[in-house]
């Protein structure tokens, strides 16, 4: 019985021991230390992909932004160097002389007839150019005058499909008919593999300001939303913007 009493606190002590913690050896990874350390890991990685989303996103934007100055430059400078043509409607000032300001349409063979002058051949000019040769006739009966001419119609309707289309450029309307969104794309090759179908844009000029009308395409072909195939005028920009991803 003497025995048994001093073996027992040993046995109770020994038992113990052996289910206590074992402290962190030198040299050895720590479970309990490195889990919040892998959790942390996940957001950071995660935070770090949206930025370089965010920031592919934003240079494609930049990118499709340059695009679209680059085409509404393309469409002035063609304005710029337009030449008459049979069916244009002018609106002609004369300063300080409003009895001979009118509008007046090209005819067939490129002429125009106004007060005092009469028949003029404008077809084929520039605007500066036909300005020019009005204002010599007219020095003939004006002192010093001074014409405007401005383009209210263009008889040669033209579009332009810019972008992420197979064959881009200037197009015309057919006469007496019209063009949708949708049907320049299509007279321009479609869509190339890269295109942004869902983003596509007319670019049109209204009263000298530039005015974006944003077209789904998609809503158009896949889900039958016909009445949101966009009629086009002249010197309307078609633009189709690259997918970002």
């Amino acid at each position: 019985m003497m025995l048994q009493r001093l073996l027992l606190p040993l046995v109770i002590v020994f038992a113990s021991a052996c289910f206590l913690p074992h402290p962190h050896e030198p040299g050895q990874p720590n479970a309990a230390s490195e889990a919040p350390s892998a959790a942390a890991a996940a957001p950071a990685a995660t935070s770090a992909a949206v930025q370089v989303d965010s920031a592919t996103a934003a240079a494609a934007e930049a990118k499709e932004a340059a695009a679209i100055a680059s085409a509404m430059q393309l469409v002035a400078r063609s304005k710029t160097d337009y030449r008459l043509a049979p069916a244009d409607l002018l609106d002609v000032t004369v300063y300080q002389d409003p009895d001979m300001n009118r509008k007046v349409r090209v005819n067939t063979n490129g002429t125009v007839a106004l007060p005092l002058i009469g028949s003029i051949k404008i077809g084929g000019m520039t605007l500066i150019d036909a300005q020019s040769g009005i204002e010599a006739k007219l020095a003939k009966f004006l002192v010093n005058p001074q014409v405007s001419l401005f383009i209210e119609e263009y008889g040669n309707k033209t579009i332009y499909v810019m972008g992420e289309v197979t064959k881009p450029g200037s197009y015309p309307i057919p006469t007496e008919s019209r063009m949708t969104v949708l049907e320049a794309i299509s007279t321009a090759g479609g869509f190339t593999p890269v295109a942004a179908q869902d983003r596509a844009r007319v670019l049109r000029y209204v009263n000298g300001a530039s005015v974006t009308y944003n077209i789904n395409i998609k809503e158009i072909t896949q889900q039958g939303q016909k009445e949101k195939d966009m009629v086009l005028e002249p010197n309307d920009i078609v633009y189709v913007p690259q997918s970002f991803f």
